[in-house]
Protein backbone atom coordinates (compact mmCIF):
# COMPACT_ATOMS: atom_id res chain seq x y z
CA UNK A 1 0.00 0.00 0.00
CA UNK A 2 2.91 2.45 0.88
CA UNK A 3 4.55 1.59 -2.37
CA UNK A 4 1.18 2.05 -4.51
CA UNK A 5 0.98 5.92 -2.82
CA UNK A 6 4.52 6.72 -3.21
CA UNK A 7 4.04 5.90 -6.91
CA UNK A 8 0.72 8.08 -7.24
CA UNK A 9 2.65 10.79 -5.50
CA UNK A 10 5.42 10.58 -7.96
CA UNK A 11 2.80 10.33 -10.78
CA UNK A 12 1.12 13.58 -9.54
CA UNK A 13 4.54 15.34 -9.41
CA UNK A 14 5.67 14.50 -13.09
CA UNK A 15 2.08 15.68 -14.14
CA UNK A 16 2.11 18.85 -12.37
CA UNK A 17 5.87 19.02 -13.96
CA UNK A 18 4.34 18.17 -17.64
CA UNK A 19 1.66 20.93 -17.33
CA UNK A 20 3.57 23.48 -15.66
CA UNK A 21 6.25 23.11 -18.99
CA UNK A 22 3.04 23.34 -21.04
CA UNK A 23 1.69 26.17 -19.41
CA UNK A 24 4.82 28.08 -19.81
CA UNK A 25 5.42 27.11 -23.61
CA UNK A 26 1.95 28.48 -23.85
CA UNK A 27 3.21 32.16 -22.64
CA UNK A 28 6.42 32.26 -23.60
CA UNK A 29 7.51 29.88 -26.60
CA UNK A 30 4.39 29.68 -28.80
CA UNK A 31 4.03 31.47 -31.96
CA UNK A 32 1.68 34.23 -32.49
CA UNK A 33 -0.15 34.00 -35.52
CA UNK A 34 0.50 36.91 -38.41
CA UNK A 35 -2.05 39.02 -38.73
CA UNK A 36 -2.62 37.98 -42.84
CA UNK A 37 -4.00 35.04 -41.42
CA UNK A 38 -6.82 36.36 -39.54
CA UNK A 39 -10.19 36.46 -40.41
CA UNK A 40 -11.12 40.53 -42.16
CA UNK A 41 -14.36 41.65 -40.57
CA UNK A 42 -16.08 44.78 -42.28
CA UNK A 43 -17.22 46.65 -39.67
CA UNK A 44 -18.40 50.17 -40.35
CA UNK A 45 -18.61 52.83 -38.01
CA UNK A 46 -21.09 55.96 -37.94
CA UNK A 47 -19.33 57.89 -40.69
CA UNK A 48 -18.32 55.12 -43.00
CA UNK A 49 -14.65 54.96 -41.77
CA UNK A 50 -13.33 51.04 -42.06
CA UNK A 51 -11.63 48.97 -39.33
CA UNK A 52 -8.12 49.70 -40.74
CA UNK A 53 -7.66 52.50 -39.70
CA UNK A 54 -3.99 53.76 -39.45
CA UNK A 55 -2.29 55.08 -36.37
CA UNK A 56 1.09 56.62 -37.59
CA UNK A 57 2.99 53.68 -38.95
CA UNK A 58 1.11 50.81 -36.86
CA UNK A 59 -1.97 49.06 -37.98
CA UNK A 60 -5.07 48.99 -35.28
CA UNK A 61 -5.54 44.89 -34.79
CA UNK A 62 -9.25 45.02 -33.04
CA UNK A 63 -8.11 41.59 -31.74
CA UNK A 64 -4.96 42.79 -29.28
CA UNK A 65 -7.16 43.54 -26.26
CA UNK A 66 -8.55 39.90 -26.68
CA UNK A 67 -4.80 38.92 -27.21
CA UNK A 68 -3.19 40.51 -24.06
CA UNK A 69 -6.41 39.25 -22.08
CA UNK A 70 -5.78 35.70 -22.84
CA UNK A 71 -1.85 36.25 -22.48
CA UNK A 72 -2.51 37.76 -18.83
CA UNK A 73 -5.07 35.16 -17.70
CA UNK A 74 -2.59 32.24 -19.06
CA UNK A 75 0.43 33.94 -17.34
CA UNK A 76 -1.67 33.98 -14.30
CA UNK A 77 -2.32 30.11 -14.53
CA UNK A 78 0.67 29.39 -14.71
CA UNK A 79 1.52 31.38 -11.52
CA UNK A 80 -1.03 29.86 -10.02
CA UNK A 81 0.07 26.31 -10.45
CA UNK A 82 3.53 26.63 -9.59
CA UNK A 83 2.27 28.59 -6.21
CA UNK A 84 0.19 25.25 -5.99
CA UNK A 85 2.88 22.57 -6.14
CA UNK A 86 5.47 24.79 -4.17
CA UNK A 87 2.89 24.37 -1.58
CA UNK A 88 2.20 21.11 -1.60
CA UNK A 89 6.03 20.38 -2.34
CA UNK A 90 6.37 22.45 1.42
CA UNK A 91 3.64 20.61 2.60
CA UNK A 92 4.80 17.04 2.07
CA UNK A 93 8.33 18.21 3.22
CA UNK A 94 7.21 19.71 6.66
CA UNK A 95 5.01 16.45 7.46
CA UNK A 96 6.84 14.33 8.75
CA UNK A 97 4.97 11.78 10.43
CA UNK A 98 1.85 10.35 9.57
CA UNK A 99 -0.44 8.99 12.92
CA UNK A 100 -3.67 7.74 12.66
CA UNK A 101 -5.84 7.84 15.79
CA UNK A 102 -8.19 4.50 16.84
CA UNK A 103 -11.49 5.93 18.88
CA UNK A 104 -12.25 3.01 20.72
CA UNK A 105 -12.87 4.38 23.83
CA UNK A 106 -14.94 7.70 24.38
CA UNK A 107 -12.52 9.24 26.07
CA UNK A 108 -10.67 9.76 21.97
CA UNK A 109 -13.77 11.99 21.30
CA UNK A 110 -12.46 14.42 24.11
CA UNK A 111 -8.98 14.07 22.83
CA UNK A 112 -10.09 15.12 18.97
CA UNK A 113 -13.04 17.43 19.63
CA UNK A 114 -12.21 19.08 23.25
CA UNK A 115 -7.96 19.10 23.10
CA UNK A 116 -7.51 18.75 19.33
CA UNK A 117 -10.32 21.12 18.52
CA UNK A 118 -10.85 18.62 15.75
CA UNK A 119 -13.85 18.14 13.68
CA UNK A 120 -15.74 14.54 12.57
CA UNK A 121 -17.93 13.73 9.30
CA UNK A 122 -20.41 13.25 9.85
CA UNK A 123 -21.56 15.26 12.81
CA UNK A 124 -24.11 12.88 13.94
CA UNK A 125 -22.62 11.06 17.19
CA UNK A 126 -24.90 7.90 15.80
CA UNK A 127 -23.31 7.69 12.65
CA UNK A 128 -21.74 4.25 12.42
CA UNK A 129 -18.03 5.93 10.65
CA UNK A 130 -16.75 9.08 11.42
CA UNK A 131 -13.77 10.42 10.80
CA UNK A 132 -11.55 13.52 10.92
CA UNK A 133 -7.99 15.30 10.38
CA UNK A 134 -5.52 17.77 10.74
CA UNK A 135 -2.09 18.36 10.81
CA UNK A 136 -0.58 19.80 14.18
CA UNK A 137 3.54 20.54 14.43
CA UNK A 138 5.51 18.08 12.20
CA UNK A 139 2.26 15.68 12.40
CA UNK A 140 -0.65 14.91 10.57
CA UNK A 141 -3.55 13.15 11.94
CA UNK A 142 -6.49 11.41 10.92
CA UNK A 143 -8.76 9.94 13.51
CA UNK A 144 -11.45 6.92 13.22
CA UNK A 145 -14.15 6.13 15.37
CA UNK A 146 -17.57 4.59 15.16
CA UNK A 147 -18.95 0.93 15.71
CA UNK A 148 -17.78 0.01 12.16
CA UNK A 149 -14.34 0.56 13.07
CA UNK A 150 -13.26 -2.93 13.55
CA UNK A 151 -10.34 -4.83 13.60
CA UNK A 152 -8.96 -5.95 9.66
CA UNK A 153 -12.67 -3.92 8.51
CA UNK A 154 -10.50 -0.70 7.96
CA UNK A 155 -7.86 0.82 5.75
CA UNK A 156 -4.48 0.99 7.85
CA UNK A 157 -3.19 4.24 6.56
CA UNK A 158 -0.16 5.40 8.65
CA UNK A 159 2.69 3.45 10.00
CA UNK A 160 2.57 5.13 13.57
CA UNK A 161 -1.28 4.51 15.42
CA UNK A 162 -2.81 5.70 18.89
CA UNK A 163 -5.26 3.36 20.42
CA UNK A 164 -7.84 4.74 22.57
CA UNK A 165 -9.18 2.11 24.93
CA UNK A 166 -11.25 2.08 27.72
CA UNK A 167 -9.87 -0.30 30.83
CA UNK A 168 -12.29 0.46 33.46
CA UNK A 169 -13.85 -3.50 33.67
CA UNK A 170 -13.57 -6.97 32.89
CA UNK A 171 -15.50 -6.85 30.19
CA UNK A 172 -13.92 -3.05 28.58
CA UNK A 173 -10.39 -5.14 29.29
CA UNK A 174 -11.14 -7.99 27.16
CA UNK A 175 -12.30 -5.59 24.14
CA UNK A 176 -9.39 -3.49 24.63
CA UNK A 177 -7.15 -6.52 24.31
CA UNK A 178 -8.51 -7.94 20.86
CA UNK A 179 -7.76 -4.15 19.34
CA UNK A 180 -4.16 -4.97 21.07
CA UNK A 181 -3.41 -7.91 19.41
CA UNK A 182 -4.87 -7.06 16.29
CA UNK A 183 -1.71 -4.00 16.26
CA UNK A 184 0.65 -6.36 17.40
CA UNK A 185 0.05 -8.55 14.03
CA UNK A 186 0.06 -5.34 12.30
CA UNK A 187 3.78 -4.49 14.01
CA UNK A 188 5.15 -8.29 13.14
CA UNK A 189 4.04 -7.93 9.63
CA UNK A 190 5.82 -4.64 9.61
CA UNK A 191 2.71 -2.41 8.59
CA UNK A 192 3.03 -0.45 11.28
CA UNK A 193 5.87 0.55 13.08
CA UNK A 194 4.86 2.57 16.56
CA UNK A 195 2.18 1.79 18.67
CA UNK A 196 0.77 4.97 21.81
CA UNK A 197 -2.03 3.83 23.80
CA UNK A 198 -4.47 6.56 25.50
CA UNK A 199 -6.44 4.71 28.46
CA UNK A 200 -9.39 5.44 30.07
CA UNK A 201 -8.05 3.17 33.61
CA UNK A 202 -9.66 1.88 36.11
CA UNK A 203 -11.36 4.56 39.04
CA UNK A 204 -9.34 2.30 41.51
CA UNK A 205 -5.93 2.62 39.21
CA UNK A 206 -6.13 -1.15 39.23
CA UNK A 207 -4.26 -1.70 35.49
CA UNK A 208 -1.96 -4.30 35.99
CA UNK A 209 -3.46 -5.99 32.54
CA UNK A 210 -1.53 -3.56 30.17
CA UNK A 211 1.64 -3.44 31.49
CA UNK A 212 2.93 -6.56 29.32
CA UNK A 213 1.70 -4.81 26.60
CA UNK A 214 4.45 -1.91 27.41
CA UNK A 215 7.65 -1.93 25.28
CA UNK A 216 9.84 -1.63 28.22
CA UNK A 217 8.02 -5.14 29.48
CA UNK A 218 8.83 -6.67 26.47
CA UNK A 219 5.68 -5.77 24.81
CA UNK A 220 5.07 -3.51 21.78
CA UNK A 221 3.27 -0.55 23.13
CA UNK A 222 5.86 2.60 23.05
CA UNK A 223 3.55 4.83 24.72
CA UNK A 224 0.74 4.94 27.47
CA UNK A 225 -1.43 8.01 28.35
CA UNK A 226 -3.47 6.89 31.46
CA UNK A 227 -5.99 9.09 33.49
CA UNK A 228 -6.24 8.93 37.39
CA UNK A 229 -3.44 8.87 39.69
CA UNK A 230 -1.31 5.71 38.05
CA UNK A 231 1.73 5.55 40.45
CA UNK A 232 3.92 4.16 37.71
CA UNK A 233 3.58 7.42 35.67
CA UNK A 234 6.82 8.28 35.10
CA UNK A 235 6.67 11.22 32.50
CA UNK A 236 9.50 9.20 29.96
CA UNK A 237 6.90 6.17 28.93
CA UNK A 238 3.87 6.75 30.99
CA UNK A 239 2.07 10.16 31.46
CA UNK A 240 -1.15 11.08 33.16
CA UNK A 241 -4.35 12.44 30.74
CA UNK A 242 -7.03 13.98 32.40
CA UNK A 243 -10.43 12.47 32.58
CA UNK A 244 -12.05 15.46 30.63
CA UNK A 245 -15.92 15.64 30.01
CA UNK A 246 -18.40 13.21 29.51
CA UNK A 247 -18.61 12.35 26.35
CA UNK A 248 -20.36 8.95 26.43
CA UNK A 249 -23.56 11.57 27.35
CA UNK A 250 -22.50 13.81 24.48
CA UNK A 251 -20.85 16.25 26.27
CA UNK A 252 -20.54 19.37 24.33
CA UNK A 253 -17.57 22.14 23.05
CA UNK A 254 -18.45 24.82 24.71
CA UNK A 255 -17.86 27.82 23.66
CA UNK A 256 -17.29 31.28 25.81
CA UNK A 257 -19.96 34.14 25.20
CA UNK A 258 -20.28 36.82 26.82
CA UNK A 259 -23.29 36.35 29.03
CA UNK A 260 -21.45 33.47 30.35
CA UNK A 261 -18.97 35.86 31.67
CA UNK A 262 -20.61 38.60 32.62
CA UNK A 263 -24.18 37.86 33.69
CA UNK A 264 -24.77 37.28 37.31
CA UNK A 265 -25.70 33.72 38.26
CA UNK A 266 -28.96 33.03 39.77
CA UNK A 267 -27.15 30.31 42.03
CA UNK A 268 -23.92 30.09 44.56
CA UNK A 269 -23.55 26.31 43.49
CA UNK A 270 -24.84 23.09 42.21
CA UNK A 271 -24.94 19.54 43.00
CA UNK A 272 -26.86 17.20 40.60
CA UNK A 273 -25.26 13.37 41.16
CA UNK A 274 -26.04 10.06 42.90
CA UNK A 275 -25.75 10.30 46.92
CA UNK A 276 -24.16 6.80 47.67
CA UNK A 277 -25.00 5.63 50.80
CA UNK A 278 -22.37 5.78 53.84
CA UNK A 279 -20.70 8.64 51.44
CA UNK A 280 -19.51 11.94 52.43
CA UNK A 281 -22.02 12.84 49.73
CA UNK A 282 -24.43 11.69 52.32
CA UNK A 283 -23.02 14.44 54.92
CA UNK A 284 -22.98 17.02 52.01
CA UNK A 285 -26.53 16.91 51.93
CA UNK A 286 -26.74 17.45 55.49
CA UNK A 287 -24.74 20.24 55.63
CA UNK A 288 -26.88 21.79 52.64
CA UNK A 289 -30.38 21.55 54.50
CA UNK A 290 -28.29 23.44 57.27
CA UNK A 291 -29.32 27.06 57.75
CA UNK A 292 -31.54 26.80 54.78
CA UNK A 293 -28.02 27.12 51.98
CA UNK A 294 -29.27 23.97 49.78
CA UNK A 295 -32.16 27.12 49.24
CA UNK A 296 -29.12 29.35 47.61
CA UNK A 297 -27.91 26.30 45.50
CA UNK A 298 -29.28 24.10 42.14
CA UNK A 299 -29.64 20.87 44.17
CA UNK A 300 -30.64 17.67 42.44
CA UNK A 301 -29.82 14.19 44.46
CA UNK A 302 -30.87 10.98 43.17
CA UNK A 303 -29.98 7.44 44.85
CA UNK A 304 -29.11 5.44 41.54
CA UNK A 305 -26.70 6.31 39.41
CA UNK A 306 -27.39 6.45 35.45
CA UNK A 307 -25.22 6.08 32.98
CA UNK A 308 -27.52 7.58 30.35
CA UNK A 309 -29.13 11.22 30.58
CA UNK A 310 -32.68 11.99 29.53
CA UNK A 311 -32.79 15.26 27.10
CA UNK A 312 -34.30 16.95 30.04
CA UNK A 313 -32.46 15.88 32.72
CA UNK A 314 -28.90 16.56 30.20
CA UNK A 315 -30.43 20.17 29.71
CA UNK A 316 -30.77 21.11 33.53
CA UNK A 317 -27.13 19.79 34.32
CA UNK A 318 -25.61 22.24 31.76
CA UNK A 319 -28.51 25.22 33.16
CA UNK A 320 -27.05 24.01 36.49
CA UNK A 321 -23.63 24.95 35.57
CA UNK A 322 -24.23 28.02 33.04
CA UNK A 323 -26.34 29.58 35.97
CA UNK A 324 -23.93 28.62 39.40
CA UNK A 325 -20.88 30.21 40.40
CA UNK A 326 -19.82 26.99 42.10
CA UNK A 327 -19.98 23.40 41.23
CA UNK A 328 -19.67 20.81 43.93
CA UNK A 329 -17.56 17.97 43.00
CA UNK A 330 -17.70 15.21 45.91
CA UNK A 331 -15.91 12.14 45.44
CA UNK A 332 -16.89 9.21 44.02
CA UNK A 333 -14.97 5.71 43.64
CA UNK A 334 -11.91 8.17 42.76
CA UNK A 335 -11.34 11.72 43.27
CA UNK A 336 -11.51 12.49 39.33
CA UNK A 337 -14.78 13.55 37.86
CA UNK A 338 -15.89 14.57 34.60
CA UNK A 339 -17.91 17.00 36.42
CA UNK A 340 -14.75 19.13 37.08
CA UNK A 341 -13.54 19.65 33.74
CA UNK A 342 -17.65 19.93 33.32
CA UNK A 343 -17.28 22.78 35.40
CA UNK A 344 -14.45 24.51 33.70
CA UNK A 345 -16.61 24.19 30.23
CA UNK A 346 -19.01 26.68 32.19
CA UNK A 347 -16.88 28.94 33.96
CA UNK A 348 -18.18 27.32 37.22
CA UNK A 349 -15.73 27.04 39.81
CA UNK A 350 -14.75 23.29 41.11
CA UNK A 351 -15.11 22.82 44.82
CA UNK A 352 -12.83 19.55 44.74
CA UNK A 353 -13.21 17.44 48.04
CA UNK A 354 -9.32 16.65 48.14
CA UNK A 355 -9.12 13.32 49.50
CA UNK A 356 -7.76 9.68 48.24
CA UNK A 357 -10.19 7.40 47.22
CA UNK A 358 -9.89 3.68 47.92
CA UNK A 359 -7.74 1.47 45.85
CA UNK A 360 -3.96 2.16 44.34
CA UNK A 361 -4.10 5.01 42.93
CA UNK A 362 -1.61 7.91 44.74
CA UNK A 363 2.14 9.75 44.22
CA UNK A 364 4.08 8.17 41.49
CA UNK A 365 7.78 8.56 41.28
CA UNK A 366 6.83 12.07 39.41
CA UNK A 367 4.32 13.41 41.38
CA UNK A 368 3.45 14.07 44.94
CA UNK A 369 0.13 15.76 45.36
CA UNK A 370 -1.62 12.84 44.80
CA UNK A 371 -5.10 12.70 44.54
CA UNK A 372 -5.37 15.37 41.44
CA UNK A 373 -1.43 15.54 40.42
CA UNK A 374 -2.01 16.54 36.94
CA UNK A 375 -4.09 19.46 37.99
CA UNK A 376 -2.70 20.30 40.79
CA UNK A 377 1.07 20.62 38.55
CA UNK A 378 -1.02 22.56 36.10
CA UNK A 379 -2.07 25.21 38.54
CA UNK A 380 -5.63 24.64 38.58
CA UNK A 381 -7.41 27.66 39.95
CA UNK A 382 -9.88 25.44 41.97
CA UNK A 383 -11.21 25.49 45.97
CA UNK A 384 -9.76 22.44 47.15
CA UNK A 385 -11.48 21.44 50.94
CA UNK A 386 -10.47 18.37 52.74
CA UNK A 387 -13.98 18.11 54.73
CA UNK A 388 -17.46 19.52 53.25
CA UNK A 389 -17.78 20.99 56.85
CA UNK A 390 -15.91 23.86 55.23
CA UNK A 391 -18.22 24.61 52.90
CA UNK A 392 -20.49 26.98 54.59
CA UNK A 393 -17.56 29.60 55.30
CA UNK A 394 -17.06 29.07 51.37
CA UNK A 395 -20.97 30.42 51.11
CA UNK A 396 -20.95 33.06 53.26
CA UNK A 397 -17.48 34.44 51.54
CA UNK A 398 -19.67 33.94 48.09
CA UNK A 399 -22.53 36.13 49.12
CA UNK A 400 -20.06 39.14 50.01
CA UNK A 401 -18.54 38.56 46.63
CA UNK A 402 -19.15 41.47 43.85
CA UNK A 403 -20.33 40.72 40.54
CA UNK A 404 -17.16 42.47 38.96
CA UNK A 405 -15.07 39.98 41.20
CA UNK A 406 -16.97 36.82 39.75
CA UNK A 407 -16.16 37.80 36.25
CA UNK A 408 -12.77 37.92 37.02
CA UNK A 409 -12.57 34.87 38.08
CA UNK A 410 -14.42 33.52 35.42
CA UNK A 411 -12.14 34.86 32.94
CA UNK A 412 -9.16 33.53 34.78
CA UNK A 413 -11.10 30.15 35.07
CA UNK A 414 -11.56 29.72 31.58
CA UNK A 415 -8.28 31.28 30.48
CA UNK A 416 -6.87 28.35 32.39
CA UNK A 417 -9.06 25.85 31.12
CA UNK A 418 -8.15 26.82 27.44
CA UNK A 419 -4.44 26.59 28.19
CA UNK A 420 -4.85 23.51 30.28
CA UNK A 421 -5.97 21.96 26.95
CA UNK A 422 -3.67 23.54 24.36
CA UNK A 423 -1.04 22.15 26.99
CA UNK A 424 -1.76 18.64 26.76
CA UNK A 425 -2.08 18.85 22.88
CA UNK A 426 1.18 20.16 22.85
CA UNK A 427 2.60 17.69 25.30
CA UNK A 428 0.92 15.15 23.39
CA UNK A 429 2.13 16.10 20.14
CA UNK A 430 6.05 16.24 21.20
CA UNK A 431 5.83 13.41 22.81
CA UNK A 432 4.74 11.32 19.79
CA UNK A 433 7.31 13.01 17.76
CA UNK A 434 10.17 12.71 20.23
CA UNK A 435 9.25 8.57 20.21
CA UNK A 436 8.38 8.16 16.60
CA UNK A 437 10.45 10.52 15.09
CA UNK A 438 14.30 9.17 14.18
CA UNK A 439 16.44 11.15 16.11
CA UNK A 440 18.61 13.29 14.43
CA UNK A 441 22.12 12.21 17.05
CA UNK A 442 24.57 10.17 15.61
Amino acid sequence: MRSARRRLCSALIVAYGLFSLYAAYTVFLRPRRPAALRPHRDRRGPRGFTDHVALGNEEWNPWDADEKNELAASQQRYEANLKMIKYARSHLEQTSLRVQIWGKAAIGLYLWQHIFGGHLEPADMTAQWREGSQKAGKTYFSFLTGPSVVPGYFSVEAEHVVLVLNGREPAKIAYATQWLHYAQTLMETRKIQHVAVVLLGNEQCNNAWIQPYLKRNGGFVNLLFVTYDYAFVNEEDIFQWPLGVATYRSFPVVEPSWSMLHDPRSYLCNFLGTVYKNSSRETLMEILKQDGLDKLCWIAAREQWQPQETNESFKNYQDALLQSDLTLCPVGINTECYRIYEACSYGSLPVIEDVMTPGDCGNSSMYHSAPLQLLKTMGAPFIFIKNWKELPAILEKEKKMSLQEKIQRRKKLLEWYRNFKAWMRQKFINTLENSFLPSDKG
